[in-house]
């Protein structure tokens, strides 16, 4: 049986609706915050295609009314679950803009973890975002996703793991400057901008970084960054971060 759910957020952004628009409504935008590499056919009825660990994810366009609204739909599973993605957007006065981000459907006989999944994801994902719309906006960025390795039961050993992985002392807190520093990658200097039960955010000056592990899942552990540097190879940048997973989670 297919359960119902909603979620919804909402923030105000110092950008104009096009820039809203072109973050959300188009393939560079949305890699640039979300997950995978995108691609989307500019119209009602078209198509967005999300290529994630390995293969293709698809959902129709059911709302395109540049720049204020925004809507997809992914298909019926054989469960009966599909999620549906609204973004409305509105221009303030003095040039903010407010976007309100709806992400509903209904979930499968799994239904119980994976809210509580989309819970405590979708609020990161969304504030990414905002990082997006307020430090980057414009620029094109190489989405490093690296997942489906590691998994560790306990979250305390797991996020100990990566603190000392990253040349933390202790358990940062929102608002740190920190240096980290994974071995076999760039140092990464820059200020912890998101912290919850299953994500780590840092925001340098040339990209958003996320480490993750999520624990109702049963602990795998991951990273979704978003580097904003010209030339980067993104395969092989996404062998580093997994080989450096890997090592840390041996």
């Amino acid at each position: 049986m297919a359960h119902p759910f909603e979620l919804t957020h909402e923030i105000e952004v110092d950008a104009t609706p096009e820039e809203v628009w072109n973050a959300i409504a188009t393939g560079p935008g949305v890699d640039a915050w979300f997950m995978g590499v995108n691609e989307i056919e500019p119209r009602e009825g078209g198509t967005t295609r999300m290529q994630f660990r390995g293969s293709a994810e698809e959902a129709t366009i059911t709302a395109w009314e540049p720049p204020t609204h925004f809507a997809s739909r992914t298909p019926e599973s054989e469960d009966g679950a599909l999620h549906a993605f609204e973004y409305l957007v509105e221009g303030r006065d003095k040039g903010s803009t407010v976007v309100r981000w709806v992400h509903s459907g209904f979930l499968g006989d799994n239904w119980e973890k994976e809210y509580e999944g989309l819970s405590e994801g979708d609020p990161m994902y969304f504030d990414k975002l905002r990082v997006y719309l307020t430090y980057f906006r414009g620029r094109k960025a190489t989405p490093v996703n690296v997942f489906g390795g590691p998994v560790v039961p306990d979250r305390d050993e797991a996020w100990r793991r990566f603190h000392e992985a990253l040349g933390l002392d202790r358990a940062p807190e929102l608002g740190d400057r920190v240096t980290l520093t994974p071995e076999g990658l760039p140092q990464l200097d820059g200020e912890v901008d998101w912290l919850s039960r299953d994500f780590l955010g840092v925001r340098t000056d040339d990209g958003i970084y996320r480490f993750m592990h999520i624990s109702v899942f049963g602990g795998p552990v991951g990273v979704g960054h978003h580097i904003f540097v010209d030339g980067l190879d993104q395969a092989e940048t996404e062998r580093a971060w997994e080989r450096w997973l890997n090592g840390v989670f041996a």
